[in-house]
């Protein structure tokens, strides 16, 4: 799902001209919505259909700036998400590895209220499709996941709007993520990712390419329980640019952690929850966020 500045980043953005003094990417959003994993990230289940669903509610408040300090600008944004994701494991293998496919589409409730001005909105969200996933079963222990998944412009885009629920460009996200699963000891998941953005067409505005990780570490407290942390990294490696020139000073870069449980009926279900609070926050809001995900076997 990309819920950033200005909002979610499945695709939420808040394109406001007093926004401009803290706009890392176009809007100050992603693509991506950082933190979305948790546990059991890397380890692709047994052949089957599944449908794991996410579910967030962010809340920000704070704009920071290319300094880290807090825009004098009345803000607040409220994303509320749910984004069903189909995954299909197949019985096929190559290079060693479970072959996978999957695709997600969010569900997305947008409040923004900049300066006195607000706008809300409701749609489904920019559509993530993942062609192939390969699974790689190291030791019952260890796991991870090689991916590539591809980001579609689906969700609703006016560039004279105050919020987009839509980035309104593609982006393409390499994936490599890996799991340590113990049920009786530790635990420890994250999910690397890297987005590399295409231009807006309608703004001529290219985002910068970002670079993040997901990450969660827990101990079973008992068989069916798991508690610890979990959060995400977040860094923007490349400038924007408008017009084919380069924006200078606007590279976002965040952290975010917070506690993080995951319970396991021992049949294939599970869930995960966590609250994750954002802080070293440069050229992007600064709220928090509630996770839920659930994965439900066919």
């Amino acid at each position: 799902m990309k819920i950033r500045k200005i909002a979610y980043g499945v695709g939420l953005a808040i394109a406001a001209g007093v926004m401009q003094t803290a706009q890392a990417t176009e809007g100050g959003g992603s693509i991506y919505p950082m933190g979305a994993e948790n546990y059991l990230s890397g380890a692709l289940p047994p052949p089957g259909v599944y449908v794991p669903i996410y579910a967030t509610s962010y809340h920000a408040n704070k704009l920071k700036d290319n300094n880290g300090n807090t825009v004098p600008v009345d803000f607040k944004v409220t994303a509320n998400v749910i984004a069903p994701r189909l995954v299909w494991v197949t019985n096929n293998t190559f290079l060693g590895g479970q072959v996978g496919h999957a695709i997600m589409l969010p569900l997305v409730n947008l409040d923004a209220n900049v300066a006195g001005q607000g706008q809300s909105k409701n749609g489904i969200g920019d559509i993530d499709l993942t062609p192939i996933v390969l699974g790689f079963h190291h030791s019952p222990n260890l796991h991870s996941i090689v991916g590539l998944d591809i980001m579609i412009p689906s969700g609703g885009y006016n560039k004279n709007d105050m919020t987009n629920i839509g980035r309104n460009y593609w982006a393409i996200q390499p994936v490599y993520t890996a799991s340590y699963i113990d049920p009786k000891g530790w635990n420890a998941d994250f999910k690397l990712m890297f987005d590399y953005n295409f231009k807006n067409n309608a703004t001529d505005y290219r985002s910068g390419h970002e670079l993040h990780v997901d990450y969660s570490a827990g101990y079973a407290i008992s068989k069916n329980w798991i508690a610890g942390i979990g959060g995400y990294a977040y860094q923007q490696v490349t400038d924007d640019e408008l017009h084919g020139v380069k924006v200078a000073n606007n590279k976002g870069r965040a952290f975010a952690i917070g506690p993080s449980i995951k319970y396991d009926n021992g049949k294939g279900m599970f869930i995960t929850a966590k609250y994750q609070q954002e802080m070293n926050v440069y050229n992007r809001a600064q709220g928090h966020a509630f996770w839920l995900k659930m994965l439900v076997p066919f």
